[in-house]
């Protein structure tokens, strides 16, 4: 687990330099069209990781190339030093977790039936679930604050508390990395900072790392530890997010005009001033 304390306004992150995730000359992409073009990117474990970057500037891809949901054409995704080709798909759920943009419902489930499919990796063939698999799901319902209504079915909640479930689910795969694609896109600012607040606290106490993809520059400078600024299949800027959210960055890859201030904490937050006419290109 890793340690986070303020330094000057700036957060500093302690944790050990032990590389959980890597891709090594990632080229991947859909339909014989390749959207990443040569992507390494390190990823330390109990990192608290944002995916940023314009539409179609290839983050999805990274995410999906990162969990085997997308077979890269070139290059190697590697797990804890091991090629995630070569590691089988129950072992490796067991490992790294996913929460989609959208989850669609197609049987309404209870929300501890629906919770109950993460613990699927471990069940043995043709067993139902054991203790162990309900004590898991009930703990991934108290850390996501969803235990209360863990009989009611899941298409009657609203969109907040349904996402909430949605990590629930994943939760209970006890992973050590969660993957999430925008995670809060469709949500209202409250249930966002809930969504946030909550992937922060797994973070810095369960020690899960998260890798997150987010169009919230904000919200993405506020929670995490590191940024990569995604830009035409390519990294474009990585670091903390004062280095990576700058004026000359904005400008470059989303190509507008941006005014950059300082919250409390001395993250760096994306002002669009309208009195200024943006670059057209």
């Amino acid at each position: 687990m890793h340690h986070q304390k303020k330094e000057g306004g700036v957060q500093v992150v302690k944790m050990k330099d032990e590389i959980l995730l890597e891709m090594e000359d990632l080229w991947s992409g859909y339909q014989g069209k390749d959207v990443l073009k040569g992507v390494n990117l390190k990823i330390k474990r109990g990192e608290f990781l944002g995916l940023i970057g314009p539409n179609g500037s290839g983050k999805t891809t990274l995410l999906r190339s990162m969990s085997k949901i997308l077979t890269p054409r070139r290059g190697k995704v590697l797990y804890r030093g091991k090629d995630i080709a070569k590691i089988g798909a129950k072992k490796l759920a067991q490992r790294i977790a996913v929460v989609p943009q959208l989850s669609v419902f197609t049987f309404s489930f209870t929300v501890e039936d629906f919770v109950l499919l993460g613990r699927i990796p471990y069940l043995p063939r043709f067993y139902l679930e054991r203790k162990e698999d309900y004590l898991a799901a009930e703990e991934a319902m108290r850390l996501t604050k969803t235990l209360s209504f863990r009989e009611r079915r899941i298409n009657e909640l609203s969109e907040g508390e349904k996402q909430r479930v949605v990590i629930a689910r994943s939760l209970a795969q006890n992973p050590e990395l969660l993957l999430l694609d925008e995670p809060a896109a469709h949500l209202d600012i409250r249930y966002q900072l809930e969504v946030f607040n909550l992937l922060r606290q797994l973070n810095q106490e369960k020690g899960i790392t998260i890798v997150l993809v987010s169009h919230d520059l904000n919200l993405a400078s506020q929670y995490a530890s590191r940024l990569v600024l995604v830009n035409k299949g390519k990294i474009f800027s990585e670091g903390r997010p004062s280095e990576v959210i700058t004026e000359e960055n904005i400008q470059k890859v989303y190509k507008v005009r941006v005014r950059i201030t300082q919250d409390e904490e001395g993250n760096p937050v994306v002002n669009i001033d309208h009195r200024v006419k943006n670059l057209t290109f």
